[in-house]
């Protein structure tokens, strides 16, 4: 029936809402170990997860193809997780990620610093300092990492289908709340051409793994776009000789497709180690 991606802040009811209302709906919750988990099932390595998933990061660390890695293996843990259709994801810019899906319901809770800093307080007997350290440092994180990943503010109401304060509506209201809208939102064609539209982004983000990964094609912020019959790749490279290759890779990969590009081609450019 749909995808519902969930952005919250901390101590907004996030994961509580998200888990009843994919009860109520009859979905998969997909929580946050899942897609860490296949992250690093993808072939990144675990023990550098920390340093990217849902942080900020930092200076040097947003330097390095590593940066860039953990995003394509984001990207596709998401697609594949959404691609099984009728699921609830939770944070990691899933609803960034699938905003052009037709059949996605993105939702952002949050509620007033008092009622978050109470909530932290009870769930850990934290004083307020403690408390209050904490909603800042996730807080920080969590914009510093859509603007890194994504160059958006998360705090940007339009990018949601629904705003909820969970200080005013609890997590049973909430997950009621979700479960209506999806509802009474997506129909049967907005749920074919959602599912159309995933296998296709899915498809796309595959392909680029194949190239990075497989023919390390040496490609910066490469991306493809599916269109009907036609695969355009987007990317920053040093020579045309590399584009070349990934044109002619890609013709092999996806045969009955035309592949052409927008490579941006910089002679001086140099890839990040």
């Amino acid at each position: 029936m749909a995808i519902v991606a969930i952005s919250r802040q901390v101590a907004a009811l996030g994961d509580e809402i998200a888990s009843a209302a994919a009860e109520k709906l009859g979905y998969r919750f997909v929580r946050r170990q899942d897609l860490e988990q296949r992250i690093v099932d993808l072939g990144f390595p675990a023990e550098k997860l920390s340093k990217y998933d849902e942080r900020k990061p930092r200076f040097f660390a947003s330097l390095v193809k590593d940066r860039d890695e953990y995003l394509q293996y984001l990207q596709t843990a998401v697609l594949e997780a959404a691609a099984v259709d009728n699921c609830v994801l939770i944070g990691r810019g899933a609803y960034i990620i699938l905003e052009d899906v037709q059949s996605l319901i993105s939702f952002r809770l949050v509620a007033k610093e008092s009622v978050r800093l109470a909530r932290l307080e009870e769930e850990f007997s934290w004083n307020e300092k403690q408390a209050r350290q904490r909603i800042e440092e996730s807080d920080t994180n969590r914009r510093g990492f859509h603007k890194s990943f994504f160059n958006v503010d998360v705090n940007d109401p339009v990018r949601f289908h629904l705003v909820m304060n969970t200080g005013i509506i609890n997590a049973e209201e909430g997950a009621d709340i979700i479960a209506n809208l999806v509802q009474t939102t997506i129909t049967p064609e907005r749920d074919a051409a959602g599912n159309k539209k995933l296998q296709t982004m899915l498809d796309a983000q595959l392909l680029v793994n194949k190239l990075i990964f497989e023919y390390k094609i040496n490609i910066e912020f490469l991306r493809a776009v599916i269109e009907d019959k036609t695969i355009t790749l987007q990317g920053v490279a040093d020579s045309s000789a590399v584009v070349e290759r990934a044109l002619k890779l890609t013709a092999e990969a996806m045969p009955g497709y035309t592949a052409k590009s927008v490579v941006s081609i910089i002679q001086d450019f140099k890839a990040y180690p």
